[in-house]
């Protein structure tokens, strides 16, 4: 598993499933943000290159009946994996690559290298549209001279899900508000899961070491990179402190051991397999889809992340050098990543919005989600997207470094390979993945 490749592979069933979340949402005047067009302007056919599903397709004929001289047309792949190997390979010909790519959050920093690949936005207005997004979302598109690449779409700000009939069970407060008194830090929430084991020895703490791994690194504001993007591997003493702080949870049974999104790992929300996960926004929906029947009622979120804040998920819209008609790609990024047009997206496909204007909105900042106990999960995930590290740096490999090790501790999870020896070879793939050059 990849979890770099997460945030849109379930994107469909959250369509669905998220109806319960979203159903409140009231329309919003399509006009509001649309720029006047009179279609007297030359024809301008624009290619759009996304993955799995982005929610866009209304969205292109409401531009396209705004601008009768634009014509739209949206290349998708079914992964994250197809679309970057396409953007690559035409990246590195010089020639194919849309009018705007989509570029998912862990792998920009590997194209935020090649920025003279792609337009910097500031020349379309990007220091006057910087005001719209979070900081921490515009800063993951920036280059360290001040270069903007993309315009940011949505993100998965992190709180914790919980079972509140397990919880109940070990002792532990249901109320979401004390839950969230509980893991002020990562500590606290290991310490917290040991208490819990002791008395619910058949009921695992969370799910697995790689998707709490995934968590926990996203935090460190130098996990696999220092900020001049030189490789740090066993320099980082946060890094392997992490690394062992979860592989003890995986000694002392914190774990379920489940390798995510696996067949054993969908079974389990319909048990009492585990008691928390980390919870992007997004996850809501799978939790739903996944337990059913079983688990209206037991599931709740807690507005409380360990060490603060955390995101995993997300993406941007960039225009590469190769566009043939840069200004109106920009154009048409710019107005995709609007808030308004991201509640839009959030009402149709559950993406979280990352501009600030769109948590006023009450399609957002009052959704209540009846599954969980009736949590009030836009306030919740408003408050979690606020607190996420502005500051955190990834480097030009970070997707491929990081599934190095998230695979060596799923080796670890499951009993397949000893702490040190796992340690020890992710160090030397992450080594050889740091120092290998993609296309472009």
């Amino acid at each position: 598993m990849r979890p770099s490749a997460r945030p849109r592979f379930a994107v469909v069933a959250l369509a669905c499933s998220l109806t319960l979340l979203v159903s409140a949402c009231g329309g919003s005047d399509p006009s509001a943000s649309t720029e006047s067009g009179t279609g007297d302007g030359p024809r301008v056919e624009l290619t759009i290159a996304t993955f799995n599903e982005f929610g866009y397709g209304d969205l292109y004929q409401e531009y396209e009946a705004a601008h009768p001289n634009v014509k739209i047309t949206e290349r998708r792949a079914k992964t994250v994996d197809e679309h970057i190997k396409n953007l690559d390979t035409n990246l590195a010909a010089g020639s194919g690559l849309a009018d705007i790519e989509a570029m998912e959050v862990s792998w920009i920093y590997n194209y935020l290298a090649k920025a003279d690949k792609f337009v910097d936005l500031r020349q379309y207005g990007a220091d006057d549209l910087k005001e719209r997004w979070l900081d921490w979302k515009v800063a993951g598109a920036t280059t360290g001279d001040g270069k903007i690449i993309g315009y940011g779409t949505d993100i998965g700000p992190e709180a914790i899900c919980y079972r509140k009939d397990l919880f109940a069970k070990a002792g532990l407060p249901t109320d979401r508000a004390e839950v969230a008194k509980l893991f002020p830090d990562w500590s606290s929430y290991f310490a917290t899961g040991r208490r819990f084991k002791q008395k619910v020895p058949n009921s695992a703490w969370y799910d697995s070491a790689v998707l709490t791994w995934e968590a926990m690194r996203n935090q460190l504001i130098q996990a696999y990179y220092s900020n001049q993007d030189r490789y740090l591997g066993a320099e980082n003493p946060l890094l392997k402190r992490t690394w062992d702080q979860i592989v003890k949870g995986s000694q002392d049974g914190l774990s379920a051991k489940l390798p995510a999104w696996s067949p054993a790992w969908t079974k389990a929300f319909r048990t009492d397999k585990f008691a928390t996960m980390a919870c992007p926004g997004w996850l809501l929906g799978v939790i739903q889809d996944n337990a059913g029947s079983f688990g209206k009622g037991k599931w709740d979120v807690a507005n409380v992340f360990p060490g603060g804040g955390g995101n995993w998920g997300g993406s941007y819209l960039t225009v590469p050098m190769q566009s043939q008609q840069p200004e109106e790609a920009a154009k048409l990024a710019a107005w995709l990543t609007a808030p308004e047009q991201q509640i839009k997206v959030f009402r149709k496909v559950g993406s979280f919005p990352s501009t600030v204007d769109a948590y006023d909105a009450p399609q957002v900042k009052s959704q209540v989600n009846e599954y969980f106990n009736k949590a009030p999960v836009g306030r919740i995930f408003i408050d979690r997207a606020k607190n996420v590290i502005l500051k955190q740096h990834k480097g030009p490999r970070d997707g491929e470094i990081n599934q190095v090790f998230t695979q060596a501790l799923a080796r670890v999870d499951e009993g397949k390979q000893t702490p040190d020896d796992a340690w020890q070879q992710a160090l030397r793939e992450a080594e050889k993945a740091a120092n290998t050059r993609r296309g472009g």
